[in-house]
């Protein structure tokens, strides 16, 4: 079964839905009815990782953050933390966070790795290039796919030589991160080829650009409306064997699950 994560950015700045949740009542509010909707897990994030962001002050993220996953998991959510900073991992975790979600994988803070393998938490790294402000400009490889995948490998035999054992860590290819349309697409049907690399895999394509320019489709989608398309695309992660899905819109997300696990059974 695949599982859902639920986004709850808790930031002014993120790209489709910035400042709606960053007060922390209204966050929590909302991470409870993510899980009312089929969430599996909370993924919890003080720091914008959208194209051009820039990057909040530690002291800043750590006030957005902490605050909300202590309410989240008092009430007997699983929440992940989204962060880049091994400073904001440890304190959440101590707040209740079961997870670190970390799209650098590593790479932004070297102090990352022992933090996870102290704690014992599922870990997800993410093939990363740079931070935002720097990324589009990285969008350039041979062959997304295998280039990806080798990333990965790379980063798991370092994780592994870190400490960090290798059942903790989840996977993520980085949809949107220093790829352009072309190379998420090639991504997204190479996915089968991810999850060979015999990890856990997560795939946050939410709302994100690609998904803003198909066929059929007359006009460009703002973010808002490609909900349906990334309902689409979870169905294709279930088909490739990923793990979780990490999406905004749930319900949408949830339905598409639901008729692939149907078919499945039926």
């Amino acid at each position: 079964m695949t599982w859902i994560m639920g986004v709850l950015n808790v930031t002014p700045d993120s790209f489709s839905d910035g400042g709606r949740w960053d007060a922390t009542e209204a966050a929590v509010s909302h991470g409870l009815d993510l899980i009312s909707q089929g969430a599996d897990i909370v993924d919890v994030g003080g720091e914008s990782t959208r194209p051009g962001a820039l990057r909040p002050p530690e002291a800043q993220e750590m006030a957005r953050v902490v605050p909300v996953v202590s309410a989240l998991a008092d009430q007997g959510v699983r929440v992940s933390v989204d962060t880049m900073r091994a400073s904001v991992a440890a304190v959440a975790i101590e707040a209740g966070a079961e997870m670190v979600n970390d799209v650098s994988g590593g790479l932004a803070d070297p102090a990352m790795s022992s933090v996870v393998a102290s704690a014992g938490v599922p870990y997800i790294a993410m093939h990363w290039r740079g931070h935002s402000a720097e990324m589009d400009a990285a969008a350039h490889y041979e062959d997304v796919v295998q280039d990806v995948i080798e990333h990965l490998r790379q980063r798991v035999e370092q994780l592994c030589a870190e400490g960090v054992p290798s059942e903790q860590i989840i996977l993520d290819p980085g949809f949107g991160f220093a790829k352009d349309a072309a190379h998420n697409w090639a991504l997204l049907a190479g996915l089968s080829r991810v999850v060979d690399l015999g990890h856990r895999v997560l795939v946050g394509t939410s709302r994100k650009r690609f998904l803003g320019r198909l066929p059929r489709v007359p006009v460009d989608l703002a973010a808002v409306e490609r909900d349906p398309a990334t309902a689409a695309t979870s169905l294709l992660c279930a088909q490739a064997g990923v793990w979780a899905v990490r999406v905004h819109d749930v319900p949408s997300t949830a339905q598409a699950l639901g008729v692939w696990e149907r078919t499945q059974r039926g």
